[in-house]
């Protein structure tokens, strides 16, 4: 019975231990995450612990809607101010170019660490609001480039980057 009671307890540990690391992803957000992972991989960012860290990556009807201003997407965090969401409004999915720059923006809010907008309104994926998706999707390629390497988190690794040891030449030249 005692060997039954520690068994018991241990599978619980385990499926604990699974369900902490389990973030629940909307499939229709999925490949644009996946494309956002490949731009991560192609600039050396690391997502994967970040991304278990996450609760949940969703399409929702909670957003404000109106037609003085939307929210069409947020991270929503706990009490303790920590980053437990990434949510896209739904109105997003009325066209995929624009649910694609609303889940990139949402993205690197998270993901590169922008805590801030770069601006209010300027035909750039981290804008507060854009007067036209279209042209930040005609222009894609560039707009990611610069999302990514205008990052905050791209910029501080970067500047923490470790050169190796000084040139023996460097160092015993006369």
């Amino acid at each position: 019975m005692k060997k039954s009671i520690v068994t018991l307890f241990g599978l619980f540990c385990v499926a604990f231990s699974i369900a902490q690391n389990n973030v629940q992803i909307d499939g229709r957000l999925k490949p644009h995450l996946d494309k956002f992972f490949e731009y991560c991989k192609e600039y050396n960012i690391e997502y994967y612990d970040k991304l278990f860290e996450l609760k949940n990556i969703d399409i929702v009807d909670t957003l404000t809607v109106s037609p003085k201003g939307s929210t069409l997407g947020m991270l929503t965090r706990d009490k303790n101010n920590k980053v437990e969401n990434i949510v896209i409004n739904w109105v997003a999915m009325l066209d995929q170019e624009i649910l694609k720059v609303v889940a990139f923006h949402e993205f690197a809010h998270y993901f590169l660490e922008y805590e801030k907008h770069i601006c209010d309104d300027c035909g750039k994926i981290m804008a507060v609001v854009n007067t036209s998706y279209f042209d930040i999707v005609k222009d894609w390629d560039n707009q990611v480039k610069t999302l990514f390497l205008d990052s905050p988190l791209y910029k501080k690794r970067k500047s923490v980057a470790y050169s190796g040891p000084p040139n023996r030449h460097d160092v015993f030249a006369n």
